[in-house]
């Protein structure tokens, strides 16, 4: 049915359920797991809503979102290996996480995505956005969205 399965985590409640789901469905196809995790990078102007840093600091705090997400992607990848399925773990830098999760997903030759939804409705959908549904709407790859 699948040969590999993209995850994307953000390391949430919800996107902890559905990359248990995720790896469920990779160990019952004998699919192999690609799970990702979207790093932002720190907004460089004001008008991003940063703060103003030195670039020093700036990468600084990047390392840290990018050590946070490897801690992430290492308990999947175990959490996997328990369950006897071939992972790859993806840091992606980006600013957009959907095209990124896309991107990824073509990349590696994914032919299925798993992801959650927050279920957001009305103006916390508008001001918030919703990943998944830009996901939903662009990828010509299945979806598999949990709640």
């Amino acid at each position: 049915m699948y040969k590999r399965i993209l995850v994307a985590t953000d390391g949430s409640t919800l996107s902890k359920k559905a990359v248990a789901s995720a790896i469920e469905l990779a160990a019952t196809c004998g699919a192999e797991l690609i799970a990702v995790k979207v790093v932002p990078r720190y907004p460089q102007a004001y008008f991003e809503g940063s703060i103003p840093l030195s670039g020093e600091e700036i990468s600084r705090v990047e390392a840290q979102w990018t050590e946070a997400a490897r801690v992430q992607l290492a308990t999947v990848e175990k959490n996997a290996k328990a369950k006897a399925v071939s992972t790859k773990a993806i840091t992606v830098k980006s600013d957009v996480v959907s095209d990124a999760i896309i991107a990824a997903a073509k990349k590696h030759k994914a032919d299925l995505i798993v992801m959650a939804s927050h279920g957001r409705k009305g103006i916390k959908r508008l001001l918030l956005g919703s990943e998944t549904q830009q996901v939903l709407t662009h990828s010509h790859i299945p979806v598999l969205v949990l709640r």
